[in-house]
């Protein structure tokens, strides 16, 4: 099988050649330059061989230009966190307004993605990374957007539609240059942040409206599940493909995730615990226990986010081999 033919047989559960998997991770060092970072991923591609490849920009890309300020510090997963906020007064949601992508940092992540798509190293499924618009509007407002969306929630709202059609042009032009889908990540449907009606009113609709168009022309949307405490019922109905959520750490497990959704379930390994701060044995034997819950059907293997930079790479290894994946030069 392709790539492309396996990532699809896993979304309608039929049987593959080999499980597939995917893995990815941020470049702190590089991935303020679009180049730089194009080349990371592709180098990152070249070693570990995954079914799908996941372009993974600078955390804040998606706010710098309403005004977010990223941090010089480094996390370690990889991300930098915001060192000032675009929404600091509820009269600054209404600076908020649609962005041109081509002036944007939208614009450098699709320069990233069309580096990566023409790029003959690139033979499986590229998706950039769309950040729900629920999601960025905590980006932009930290933890005072709760207070706004209770007391002042026309303006939120107006917020939200502004970014929802920046994110629908982007994604239109994404598909454009032929993007093979989207990584969609929802930050926003855990009750660590918002009740299951505040979900419902300023998340779910607008991540319905960018979702189906996604769905409608491309062959891979996966619904990344973000965080703890999530409203997994709310997210399995979603349209999407695939969903990967942080099964080892905050389930449902992978077995009671793929009962709930109509595609393929990613996930599996432990990119903290076991990937991370593990053994190649122990990330084998998740491998391997991801597989047997679901019979190896409707299955990619993965992590429930980002690796981590500083997971050893004969750990990362080891969930290659243990699927019969291809290693390349070591990085």
């Amino acid at each position: 099988m392709t790539k492309h033919e396996r990532i699809e047989a896993a979304i309608a559960r039929r049987p593959v050649d080999r499980v597939p998997y995917a893995v990815w991770c941020h470049f702190p060092e590089v991935d303020r330059s679009t180049a730089g970072l194009a080349q990371a991923i592709l180098r990152f591609h070249q070693r570990y061989d995954s079914d799908f490849l996941k372009v993974t920009p600078r955390a804040h890309y998606a706010v710098e230009d309403w005004g977010c300020v990223e941090s010089e510090k480094v996390m370690p997963d990889g991300h930098r966190p915001c060192a000032s906020h675009a929404v600091d007064a509820a009269g600054d949601w209404k600076q908020i307004r649609p962005l041109d992508i081509a002036s944007s940092a939208y614009g450098q992540h699709l320069e990233t993605l069309v580096r990566v798509i023409v790029d003959k190293r690139a033979d499986a499924p590229v998706l950039p990374t769309v950040f729900s618009p629920l999601s960025l509007a905590r980006k932009l407002s930290g933890d005072r957007l709760n207070q706004d969306l209770r007391e002042r929630p026309e303006a939120v709202v107006e917020a939200l539609e502004a970014i929802t059609e920046t994110l629908l042009r982007f994604v239109t032009l994404c598909l454009d240059e032929e993007a093979g889908g989207i990584f969609y990540s929802i930050q926003a449907a855990s009750h660590r942040f918002h009740t299951e009606e505040e979900y419902a009113r300023f998340g779910e609709p607008y991540d319905r409206r960018i979702l189906e168009a996604a769905i409608a022309r491309s062959k891979l949307v996966i619904v990344h599940c973000h965080g703890d405490e999530l409203m997994f019922e709310r997210l399995a109905r979603l349209p999407g493909h695939a969903w990967n959520w942080d099964d080892r750490a905050a389930g449902p497990s992978l077995r009671e995730g793929k009962a709930r959704v109509k595609g393929a379930v990613i996930g599996g390994v432990n990119q903290w615990a076991t990937v991370c701060e593990g053994t190649a044995e122990e990330v084998r034997a998740e491998v391997h226990d991801a597989v047997t819950q679901t019979d190896g059907i409707g299955l990619i293997v993965g992590p429930g986010c980002v690796l981590p930079p500083a997971a050893p790479d004969q750990n990362v290894a080891a969930l290659v081999k243990a699927l019969g994946g291809k290693l390349g030069l070591v990085l």
